[in-house]
């Protein structure tokens, strides 16, 4: 049996490093049917560091039922309902309640067949009992309903001396043992996936000597957050042209963070250059798209890593303070225009080809036929579908 399941906690007082969390989610399990309180709480961080075992952990302090549901079960309201009614509509015979836990929530797509997350979101708004959603990543655009929607609770990196601490118990209690440099690696180059590290020294302990193999280091996606405290508040160094390699984001989205929260930071002369660099940045970002030098993304993370980061005045005490990084508005936007532009581009490509003339040209004479198509009988000779009707009678 894997170590990482038979040494899985089964009381708060077993979840090291994270208090915070377990705090936020027996409050919003006591205030779940409260006016205000939402009905979900989204439990985010990196992998392995205990977002399924909280969940666990919360069930069996609360002595209430676990019923889990996967990405698959989410492909249509009607699948849902038939695998989720059962389970909400029966009393839990030996258990107080119940929670429903939706396990990495990363892997249910925004339309997947007939469903996908706006099933989520209608579970969600329709539930009697609370959810528990987990997610190793959760800044993408198509997940901004579901962050409405939830409680957020971000649950933390375990630093390596409360990993190495509870290896050596772990170790203990398997009546093994391994060297204190070995255990030490182990517990540093796991980077805060306990899990990794309780199957690294599973394996090392059942390994003779002569056949060992050097210690892999994990490869860990940074949140958005990390990376801008790295370029806001540390010192400009070559390891900061990589902060942004580890995060799951294309670099105009991360462009779009910096913009937002350069003034949170900067101040005066720094917020200049800050900004200079930035619009640099912009300069090469345009000469990608126009001239397709893809080349050029070399310059412009560099402007937006260590050029941002060499903003501040050197003799600034750096690291101090604690500041929010907003989310910028203008994602939102530039999400809803593409939606719209979506839209208008499937009703000219179909009427371009109804009518043998270019795409292009239906696209700038899209005002005209927007008027021609609100004919119930043109809407039925191209096939539209019944979102891009309602797109053209708004």
């Amino acid at each position: 049996m894997p170590w990482a399941e038979k040494h899985r906690p089964k009381l708060f007082s077993e979840l090291k490093g994270q208090e915070e969390a377990i705090r936020k989610i027996v409050d919003f399990t006591k205030n779940f049917n409260s006016e205000k309180s939402k009905k979900a709480l989204l439990l985010h961080g990196a992998p392995g560091v205990g977002k399924t075992t909280l969940a666990y952990v919360l069930a069996n302090e609360l002595n209430f039922e676990i019923f889990e549901l996967n990405a698959s079960d989410f492909r249509s309201r009607e699948k849902l309902n038939e695998i989720l009614r059962p389970a909400i509509e029966q009393q839990s015979f030996s258990k107080k309640s119940k929670i429903i836990l939706i396990d990495e929530v990363d892997g249910i797509s925004a339309y997947n067949d007939f469903g996908g997350l706006p099933e989520l979101i209608y579970l969600i708004k329709n539930t009697n009992y609370p959810i528990i959603i987990t997610a190793n990543q959760i800044w993408d655009r198509k997940f901004n309903d579901l962050r409405t929607n939830s409680e957020m609770v971000k649950m933390k990196d375990v630093d390596y001396k409360t990993i190495k601490s509870l290896l050596i118990d772990i170790l203990r209690k398997e009546g093994k043992f391994i060297d204190e440099k070995t255990l030490t690696e182990i517990a540093v180059k796991s980077r805060g996936d306990i899990r990794a590290a309780i199957n690294d020294i599973q394996t090392e302990s059942g390994v003779k000597s002569e056949e060992k193999i050097p210690i892999a280091e994990r490869n860990k996606e940074t949140d958005i957050f990390n990376s801008l405290k790295v370029v806001f508040k540390g010192n400009p160094k070559n390891e900061t042209l990589e902060v942004f390699d580890s995060v799951n984001m294309e670099l105009d989205e991360i462009m779009l963070w910096i913009e937002k929260n350069i003034p949170s930071e900067y101040k005066g002369e720094e917020l200049a250059r800050a900004f200079d660099l930035l619009s640099r940045a912009d300069v090469f970002k345009g000469r990608i798209y126009k001239q397709q030098y893809w080349r050029f993304l070399l310059y412009e993370n560099i402007f937006l890593s260590y050029g941002i980061s060499a903003s501040k005045n050197p003799r600034r005490v750096q690291g101090n303070g604690f500041t929010t990084y907003k989310r910028p508005d203008r994602i939102l936007k530039i999400w809803m225009n593409n939606k719209r532009t979506e839209k208008q581009k499937s009703i000219a490509k179909k009427y371009a080809k109804y009518t043998h003339i270019g795409e292009k040209r239906a696209m700038r004479d899209f005002p005209v036929i927007k008027v021609i198509l609100k004919n119930p009988e043109a809407q039925k000779e191209i096939k539209l579908n019944e979102e891009e009707i309602e797109y053209l009678m708004k």
